[in-house]
């Protein structure tokens, strides 16, 4: 071994470790970057824990609810702690709190709240055997009786609010629909649920815009002498919600509701019970109790079905800070692994856009010295002119938003995704293509060239690989074409380089192998175009590695090669 190999000269060894620098310095800006909690199209769980700071968790907002005689409202919080995983310990306390409360306060404890609206209900005998049990009891049980209904008829009969006696008028409609009305045998369910809405409004227990859904709704069926396609669900979905909750209860949740599709997955979820349901429920309540609290978890809910169920459990188990940030920013829950340093948390709770903005500065300035200082190591330390340093500053600044965009693209996983549509019921779908019998019946779809956001970010992470590797390739030759050796050496050393200049076409099928392969197991969801884009990407990127830049150098080597064989001076005889 020589000394200079034994000891590299100094040139080479700073340059050596300005590689290792820009490496290691780039790698810190990506991981710094991947450190900001902050996303375009989702929640970190470092954010909800700390809006969660300071607030009350369900245990103290249950006592506070029992502090102020509302055991009804008490006790959905206890059902959604307990269904969000809250320490036993908590649920042994907030069960026997309610307990100690149902024995001191039985009439309460049946209603889940004092009302003065009651009273007609109040001296019936159904409701007096409850309260001595003290049981809380779904409403609807004290509107079955004909002298329970016959008491509220008369003390909403003198209503003196018009919505009250329109809600009434509808006991005397023939078109009820699935309902059988209220004039005939079995109609007991129909007129229940018609004095339950009166009451609602008599109370003044429904929020100002839903009540004026529902004041309208009744003018119409009334104009029309039948409930309608719209009304008659609206009383179904009173009914599911009649049969699971106590009065107070369902004045809690009703009050937080202001439109009519809020109001019809409410009752969704009353008539499939279970988790989602407790966990809505539980939310609503914890948001306050206050005007549009059941709307923001509807909202939430429809926009986000598959994640809605963990990302509450998720709030829930937090704190009230957490469930209001959640249904402030309707996003799901991000739950990537990743590191959170306190003070990066705090502004990416006080300041998401500048957050955001600093997540992907860093990351693009990060991708920028890694490229740089690969380049720097491929060229072994040499110095390139000017022009090549300019095109390489190009190149790189490209590639690095492209790197970005591929960073976006793996911490972003619900960027995108759109929520899928809703199935009310058992339907039966048979594909026909038309009748060919009948012309008419033959219809013609127009192409669509239409993207989802998913598909062009895998492009888009594709195409980065691809140009990373083509951008490899020509500095393979160039640092080929720098050395001192003749042109036969260069053009074996260009022969021997063939499988790095094939590596698009390899990167290309293992981008579309791997692709399939996660689809397959469902990590990520079906999308052939952006796989099979990776496969046609390492296509395009070899053709124009060989065709633009190996076919022309190769042929330049070997014409010099000749003129330099011609050039020689004859061997002497």
């Amino acid at each position: 071994m020589t000394d200079s190999a034994a000891h590299p000269p100094p040139a080479r060894r700073a340059s050596a470790a300005r590689v290792w620098t820009g490496l290691l310095l780039g790698a810190l800006l990506v991981l710094a970057a991947w450190a900001v909690p902050v996303h375009l199209r989702s929640l970190s769980p470092a954010l909800l824990k700390l809006a969660a700071g300071g607030t009350p968790g369900l245990a103290d907002l249950a006592e506070a609810r029992l502090d102020a005689a509302q055991p009804g409202a008490a006790a959905l919080l206890l059902a959604g702690a307990r269904e969000a995983g809250a320490p036993s310990s908590e649920l042994l306390g907030l069960e026997t709190a309610l307990k100690t409360f149902a024995q001191r306060e039985p009439v309460l404890a049946v209603w889940g709240g004092e009302d003065p609206f009651l009273l007609p209900l109040t001296r019936q005998p159904a409701a007096r055997a409850a309260a001595a049990k003290g049981e809380s009891a779904p409403v609807l049980r004290f509107f079955v009786t004909a002298e329970a209904r016959a008491a509220l008829r008369g003390f909403l009969a003198n209503s003196r609010l018009a919505a009250v006696r329109d809600t009434l008028a509808l006991a005397e409609l023939k078109g009820t629909g699935r309902f059988v009305p209220a004039a005939r045998p079995g109609g007991q369910t129909y007129e229940a649920l018609v004095l339950l809405a009166a009451l609602l409004q008599q109370g003044e227990h429904l929020s100002p815009a839903f009540a004026r859904v529902w004041r309208e709704e009744a003018r119409a069926a009334l104009a029309r002498g039948s409930l309608g396609e719209t009304l008659e669900p609206m009383f179904i979905d009173l009914l599911a919600l009649g049969r699971r909750l106590d009065w107070r209860q369902l004045t809690t949740v009703a009050g937080g509701v202001e439109t009519r599709e809020a109001w019809a997955e409410l009752g969704r979820l009353a008539r499939a019970g279970g988790g989602s349901f407790t966990l809505t429920l539980a939310a609503a309540v914890a948001d306050g109790g206050k005007a549009g609290s059941t709307e923001r978890v509807a909202v939430y809910r429809r926009a986000h079905p598959a994640d809605a169920d963990e990302d509450l459990r998720f709030a829930l188990r937090e704190g009230q800070g957490a469930v209001r940030l959640l249904l402030d920013r309707v996003v799901p829950v991000n739950r990537q692994p990743a590191p959170a340093p306190g003070p990066l948390v705090e502004l990416a709770l006080l300041h998401s856009g500048w957050a955001l903005a600093l997540r992907f500065a860093l990351c693009t300035a990060g991708a920028y010295l890694v490229l740089r200082a690969i380049d720097r190591g491929m060229r072994g330390g040499d110095t390139p002119h000017a022009g090549a340093e300019k095109v390489f500053h190009a190149g790189a600044g490209a590639l690095a938003l492209v790197a970005t965009g591929a960073f976006l693209l793996v911490t972003e996983p619900y960027l995108g995704r759109s929520a899928p549509a809703r199935l009310e019921g058992l339907t039966l779908a048979m594909p026909v293509l038309g009748n060919l019998a009948d012309p008419a019946s033959l219809k013609t779809v127009t192409p669509s060239f239409a993207m989802d956001l998913h598909s062009l970010l895998a492009i888009a992470l594709f195409g980065a690989l691809q140009i990373a590797m083509y951008m490899v390739c020509l500095a393979k030759i160039r640092s080929i074409d720098a050395r001192p050796v003749s042109p036969l050496v260069k053009l074996r050393l260009m022969e021997n380089e063939e499988n790095l200049f094939d590596g698009g076409l390899y990167l290309g099928i293992g981008g579309t192998a791997t692709a399939l392969v996660l689809q397959v197991l469902g990590l990520v969801e079906p999308n052939l175009l952006a796989a099979y884009s990776s496969n046609l990407l390492g296509i395009t990127c070899v053709a124009l590695v060989k065709i633009r830049h190996v076919r022309p150098y190769k042929t330049t080597l070997i014409l010099a090669a000749q003129d330099a064989i011609t050039a020689a001076p004859a061997p002497a005889r």
